[in-house]
């Protein structure tokens, strides 16, 4: 399982730990992922998608699940959040 943000794509990030004597190794710093069950109002029902939670943050500020997919470009989104996004735009245009 790949650890990115189904969301907003963020990922893992490479740096460097720093010793006291200046010495650098490799390190990874990985994105605080949870398991969050986000609820859709357009389809009436729950989705499960592992989100940071910066981007959990995010969509509560816009205002829920809906408004952030419908705002947000494809190019970031999972390949389930995609689907996701086409799945609530068809719903909404036969409301």
């Amino acid at each position: 399982m790949a650890r990115i943000c189904e969301l907003t794509g963020k990922g893992r990030q490479v740096g460097h730990n720093v010793s006291h004597a200046n010495n650098k190794t490799k390190r990874t710093f990985l994105p605080n992922l949870q398991n969050v069950t986000l609820i859709s109002d357009a389809l009436g029902k729950g989705v499960r998608l592992r989100v940071s939670t910066h981007g959990l943050r995010s969509v509560e500020h816009v205002g829920g699940l809906d408004n952030w997919l419908k705002k947000t470009s494809v190019e970031n989104l999972s390949l389930r959040a995609r689907r996701l996004k086409r799945e609530i735009e068809k719903s909404q245009l036969a409301a």
